[in-house]
């Protein structure tokens, strides 16, 4: 997430090394949360070729990459608390910090969910999850979800109100799909086994609340970015004198003046 500089303290005062000090803490932090996007990625990327691939190699990998997941969020969790403990922040380093909290709870979310994926794979091994003649709706599925993360990433990166919300087209598709499959086990005519179909329909769960936790994320960066939630700012979005950047800085200059 972009930092925005906004210190008006002279250069060399204890309120501008305080100043300083806090923003190189929020660098930080943001690098940090970079690093568990991708870890999460990387560990659903292996998680979705030991489930197409019958790969057991990646199944092991995205196992031992979700191990490693809970060091990266300790060490979030602590520089929160650090951040929110050393300066009273002002109102935009205030949501930046709390939004990235939540991202942080998504994302060690996301990373259980691409974990199950991964041991399911491993505990089918050899054989397949689901029945091979469905192997290209669990791959759209898979494709739908990567996507989405891909998107993610790039809201923390670039910050975009717009693309965030967009993700919630992304998600439609995801939940369609799901309902499409979990429609194909539950019907009379299913004419594979009672654990392809158990199988399959928790497959279909775990790809769902992923994309779900990625909606998650967009919304907390529609939040970061314009103060609003998600279901606020597209009905403020289109008003001719909604001005969230004017309105935040008469916020901050009132919390400057008063702190």
């Amino acid at each position: 997430m972009k930092i925005t500089e906004d210190s008006h303290e002279p250069a060399g005062s204890v309120k501008h090394m305080l100043r300083v000090q806090y923003r190189e803490h929020l660098k930080a932090f943001n690098r940090d949360l970079l690093e568990m996007c991708d870890t999460v990625r990387s560990i659903a990327s292996h998680a979705n070729a030991a489930l197409l691939e019958q790969s057991l190699d990646d199944a092991e990998t995205a196992l031992t990459e979700a191990d490693s997941l809970q060091e990266i969020s300790d060490r979030c969790e602590e520089r929160s608390m650090r951040l929110l403990a050393l300066q009273n922040p002002v109102a935009s380093d205030l949501r930046q910090v709390l939004s990235a909290i939540y991202i942080v709870e998504h994302f060690e979310r996301m990373g259980s969910l691409a974990r199950n994926i991964a041991l399911l794979a491993r505990q089918r091994y050899p054989e397949p999850v689901y029945p091979a003649p469905l192997h290209g709706y669990v791959e759209e599925l898979a494709r739908l979800v990567d996507d989405m993360g891909a998107a993610t990433r790039n809201l923390l990166v670039e910050p975009d109100a717009d693309a965030a919300v967009e993700l919630h087209t992304i998600d439609e598709g995801v939940d369609d799909m799901r309902a499409y499959l979990c429609s194909l086990v539950s019907d009379r005519e299913w004419e594979y086994s009672t654990r392809e179909a158990v199988d399959l329909s928790m497959l279909a769960r775990y790809y769902e609340r992923y994309a779900d936790r990625c909606v998650g994320v967009a919304g907390r960066m529609v939040f970061l970015i314009t103060g609003l939630k998600p279901e606020a700012y597209l009905l403020r979005r289109d008003e001719p004198d909604y001005n969230p950047d004017e309105k935040f800085a008469t916020i901050e200059r009132k919390f400057r003046v008063e702190g």
